[in-house]
């Protein structure tokens, strides 16, 4: 084993654990740099925040209060907050709504904030959500339950795909006060959970669901929307839609043999037991 110690085995060997150390430590420094530059405050702290809500309760794009955020940002940094304003300018085609002058000042904002590098995953980011959606919708068809994702990068056009429609809305749509409201109840560590909806003569049974990404906060929501009024007068009015409803709700399109059940919930269904509060066969 003399060759171990031979001089050029001895550099070789040196310098791979060098490398290895630096490897290392480039690595963390790396994670620690990109921790701390995505350091900063949400968007909506601030009074620009470049959304605002109409007398029908609809949000709009304000571009006077961009313009102010693309200043604001160009002399005092927050990262975080900077690239979620870029990312609402994008998307609502700032570039062709802008003045000569303060386009200029929005593209040294963008090139400042490494706007390109915003775009690369955001749709990517939404397809497990989309899928989510898509497959929960399609397992209670024609309920009154529908359920839909929202984009809120945009909210202007935020709704992404809805199942179930009973709302009426359409993809394109934007939301109303939907996302001022979520960020309101997130600092407030609110859930916004089985609320009461009621519009003229329509009643709804909501839940609506944040999606959270940690360098833009909340980019989107899952919302679920029971239409009340159609299950207590219609779906109740007569034996035979009450049948409808409760085939729809258990409609199965497969067969697959897979346990779901715990040991004794197992053992009690051996033995008859036939639903959740069944307990005749427990001991």
């Amino acid at each position: 084993m003399d060759w171990l110690t031979s001089p050029w085995v001895v550099d070789i060997l040196s310098g791979l654990l060098v490398s290895g150390v630096l490897f290392v430590v480039g690595f963390f420094f790396g994670k620690y740099r990109e921790k701390k530059r995505y350091k900063g405050n949400n968007l909506e702290l601030y009074d620009f925040y470049p959304f605002n809500v109409d007398h029908n309760n609809h949000s709009f794009f304000d571009l006077k209060d961009f313009r102010i955020g693309v200043y604001y940002f160009l002399k005092h940094r927050d990262y975080r907050a900077a690239r979620q304003l870029i990312l609402i300018g994008e998307q609502n085609q700032v570039r062709e709504q802008l003045g000569p002058k303060d386009l200029e000042q929005y593209l040294k904002l963008y090139s400042k904030y490494s706007g390109d590098t915003i775009f690369n995953d955001t749709e990517e980011f939404l397809t497990n959500y989309k899928n989510i959606v898509r497959l929960i919708g399609e397992s209670f068809p024609d309920t009154g339950i529908e359920i839909l994702l929202h984009d809120l990068s945009n909210p202007a056009k935020s709704l992404v795909l809805i199942e179930n429609n009973v709302t009426g809305r359409k993809v394109g749509d934007g939301a109303t006060n939907l996302l001022l409201d979520l960020k309101m109840r997130r600092r407030q560590n609110q859930d916004k959970l089985n609320y009461e909806l009621n519009i003229g003569s329509r009643r709804f049974k909501c839940t609506t669901i944040p999606i959270i990404r940690e360098e833009f906060g909340i980019i989107a929501a899952i919302c679920i929307n029971i239409d009340a009024n159609y299950l207590t007068q219609e779906v109740l009015s007569t034996k035979e839609k009450m049948e409808y409803f409760i085939t729809q709700i258990c409609k199965m399109d497969m067969k697959i043999d897979e346990n779901i059940l715990s040991k004794n919930e197992f053992e009690y269904a051996k033995a008859g037991k036939k639903h959740w509060r069944d307990h005749s066969h427990e001991r």
